[in-house]
């Protein structure tokens, strides 16, 4: 179910004041509002509002060796290759957040995260498989609205890299 965004968050704030193209997307009813407990998973999103999960993205925020802070944005329905994430940022290693520090460090809650308009910018790194498609969906900032636009759209507000991210999960 596609409805309108009700209000703009920070990460629509954020592409407005770069001049970049976007659509909002919703897949609650208006009004509604839902405790990060209780959010829908990624995968779940997608269905919600009709779109294929290759083309949904969820944003992780990780913590490295050196104790700095790096998101990733990679398709719902994938995991994140730690070991790939690390290579990606030059850390020996990464790891995820806890769901706790998330919001202290971000302003965000858990299922509710965007790319853009975080407390302060961390290096971030996309997922290969986006850079393939004319647009790709990630969240707004608040559970249940989400983001449509393009990569090259997305580079006017954020500046981030595209890096292979997620682990191989075909069967041997």
């Amino acid at each position: 179910m596609k409805t309108k965004a009700p209000d703009k968050t920070n990460a629509m704030r954020a592409l407005d004041r770069a001049g970049a193209e976007y659509s909002p997307l919703s897949y609650l009813p208006e009004g509604k509002e839902v405790a990060p407990e209780d959010a829908p998973s990624g995968v779940e999103a997608a269905r919600l509002m009709g779109l294929p999960v290759q083309k949904v993205f969820k944003t992780l925020v990780t913590v490295g060796k050196s104790l700095a802070h790096y998101v990733f944005v990679i398709p719902v329905a994938r995991e994140l290759d730690l070991k790939k994430a690390a290579r990606a940022v030059g850390e020996k290693s990464v790891e995820m957040l806890h769901s706790k520090e998330l919001f202290p460090l971000t302003g965000y809650v858990h299922g509710g995260c965007s790319p853009l308009g975080m407390k302060k910018a961390f290096v971030t790194v996309v997922d290969e498989s986006a850079a393939a498609l004319p647009t790709f969906v990630f969240s707004a900032g608040r559970i249940g609205v989400q983001i449509e636009t393009s990569p090259a759209d997305l580079a006017k507000a954020l500046r981030y890299t595209f890096a292979d991210l997620t682990k191989d999960t075909t069967p041997e």
